[in-house]
């Protein structure tokens, strides 16, 4: 599902015009992100967490030239779904069929 497919519903259920599900949809997505630039972690109740991850100093190999490069410590965004969201996808995939 695309962020389209997204507003499509949402106005198709709401009866607002898409231009205006679009915006709202827009700028709800601008808070989080500029939430999170700012150091500011964003919680949703029963759908999730939208939280500034830390990651420690690390050192790594460049396989090509065979040396050593350290990666700094760095902050990124990460998602992390509430235990009622996860248990709802749980219960409702357990009938879809798995395709290999």
């Amino acid at each position: 599902m695309t962020k389209a497919d997204i507003i499509s519903e949402i106005s198709t259920k709401t009866g607002i015009e898409k231009v205006d599900v679009q915006e709202t949809v827009e700028a709800f997505f601008k808070v989080i992100k500029n939430s999170m630039i700012g150091g500011e972690n964003v919680y949703v109740r029963g759908f999730g967490s939208f939280v500034v991850k830390k990651r420690a100093q690390k050192t790594a190999r460049n396989i090509s030239k065979n040396t050593a490069i350290i990666i700094p410590e760095h902050f990124v965004p990460s998602f992390k779904p509430a235990k009622v969201f996860v248990d709802k996808v749980k219960n409702n995939t357990k009938n879809l069929k798995v395709e290999a």
